[in-house]
């Protein structure tokens, strides 16, 4: 602004009107600034928090694709191996054995063709039943790690539209501020052609 322009500011009041508009616009800016930081820091502790059932879910998923044998059959061998391996597998089949046994033995017929035929029969229905348990209560950690990771999702989306949001904000205040600016400079123009004109009228 030149020299005289400025002289005109300060007669007529414009540059303090100027300066003020400027500052509340700034002051708007920053504001946004400080609502984008805060939305990103309530994204990322959001995510933060989810991120362990998130995790789960992506390896249940993983453990439920082994079982069905999606991940190919050394996967799927390795998963039943595991069941089969477990504490809980060797608890069952040993007391199912021994239960079959005692029956067997009171009732007389420890010898007989069925015994053998139960105790053929009792650790592969066995593992079915566990394979089918561990399937689905792998889902469930499947099904929570897919609330959490839409949960995720969905917070991303709506802090990416509160953020757009902030940025038109800042924008416009920035904007509005340098217009109205503008506006001021012309307007203390125009007053100080009107105290020219009324002095010359006096004359």
């Amino acid at each position: 602004m030149s020299f005289i322009g400025k002289a005109v500011g300060y007669l007529t009041g414009a540059h303090d009107q100027a300066e003020a508009i400027q500052s509340g616009a700034q002051t708007q800016a920053a504001s946004a600034d400080k609502g984008i930081a805060f939305q990103q820091q309530a994204l990322d502790q959001f995510t933060k928090t989810l991120a362990p059932y998130v995790n789960a879910g992506y390896g249940a998923l993983t453990g439920q694709q082994d079982l069905l044998g999606v991940n190919g059959a050394g996967a799927q061998g390795s998963a039943i191996a595991n069941i089969q391996a477990s504490p809980q597998y060797q608890a069952l089949s040993q007391s199912g054995q021994d239960a079959i046994l005692a029956n067997a033995s009171a009732t007389g017929g420890l010898r007989g063709g069925n015994v053998q035929a139960a105790l053929g029969q009792f650790q592969p229905a066995l593992l079915s039943s566990l394979i089918d348990q561990q399937y689905s209560r792998l889902g469930g950690l499947t099904q929570l790690g897919q609330a959490s990771a839409a949960g995720v999702g969905s917070a991303g989306l709506n802090t990416a539209s509160n953020v757009s949001g902030l940025l038109q904000q800042q924008g416009a205040a920035l904007a509005g501020g340098q217009i109205a600016q503008g506006s001021v400079a012309r307007q203390g123009f125009g007053d100080l052609l009107k105290i020219g004109s009324t002095i010359a009228g006096a004359f």
